[in-house]
């Protein structure tokens, strides 16, 4: 299997899963294998830049509240909320009960339906009300649980390029991503970035360690839980649905964060 430069896998991750200033210069599968496997890396830098918001306003006499709003905005920002939208649009199709087809053709309609509508807000409640506990708490475990929770939204994509996971349609962002990471090059992203995350959470004491590993578990599973169902239902995967995983792992981690 040909190796994609590093480079080159950088810039599709960041190019096509956030707004930096990345061109890509390779569309490729193999470019596009690479940039999957740097997703959680693009997460990464989308929590850190998050959790410096949210930092900020607490330092400048910001409440949790605020401070958590703008460390969900930020996100949504940096992604154009092409992942808060993807979100919608698969709630949509899925609650539309229609036939494979016709649950796409909903989905790809530019307005938003009530299923879309009701899914977004809760999962904005959720991701706010989370983090609001998560800063009051402290603030340092307010920031970890904003870089967690993105970096597991993008290893869920990683995790839904695998190989054996069909693309929906023959066109779009999922069509080109749909099975171009190996499964064991999944598994070892899944278990690095959960292996990072539990060490890093090591610093607040023992429990922390778990309490971070089952969260980032959690998420995983509630994304691949999504993406099954949404496999059965459209016969494949998305952009719109790897929006849909990318929110809800993001929101999983945040809610099983703040337990406990």
């Amino acid at each position: 299997m040909p190796r994609t430069p590093p480079l080159d896998a950088l810039r599709f991750a960041f190019g096509t899963l956030t707004v930096f200033p990345v061109r890509v210069t390779r569309w490729d599968r193999e470019a596009a294998r690479g940039g999957m496997l740097c997703a959680p890396l693009a997460g990464l830098a989308v929590g850190t830049a998050a959790a410096a918001v949210g930092l900020v306003l607490l330092f400048l006499g910001a409440g949790g509240p605020l401070a958590a709003v703008a460390t969900v905005a930020v996100p949504a920002a940096l992604t154009r909320g092409l992942h808060l939208d993807g979100l919608a649009d698969t709630a949509d199709g899925l609650g539309s009960g229609k036939p494979a087809e016709d649950a796409l053709r909903i989905m790809k309609q530019s307005d938003i339906g009530p299923f879309g509508v009701i899914t977004l807000v809760l999962a904005l409640l959720a991701q706010v009300a989370a983090l609001t506990q998560a800063y009051d708490a402290s603030w340092a475990r307010g920031a970890c649980a904003a870089v967690v929770s993105a970096t597991v939204a993008r290893l869920a994509l990683t995790l839904a390029a695998r190989a054996g996971v069909p693309a929906a349609r023959p066109e779009g962002l999922g069509a080109a991503v749909a099975g171009v990471v190996p499964v064991r090059g999944a598994l070892l992203a899944g278990v690095a970035v959960t292996g990072v995350a539990a060490a890093v959470a090591a610093v607040f004491g023992p429990y922390d360690v778990a309490r971070t590993a089952l969260a980032v578990l959690l998420s995983l599973a509630a994304a691949e839980a999504l993406l099954r169902h949404c496999t059965r239902r459209f016969g494949g995967i998305t952009g719109d649905v790897f929006g849909g995983l990318a929110e809800t792992a993001a929101t999983t981690a945040l809610v099983a964060l703040s337990l406990g």
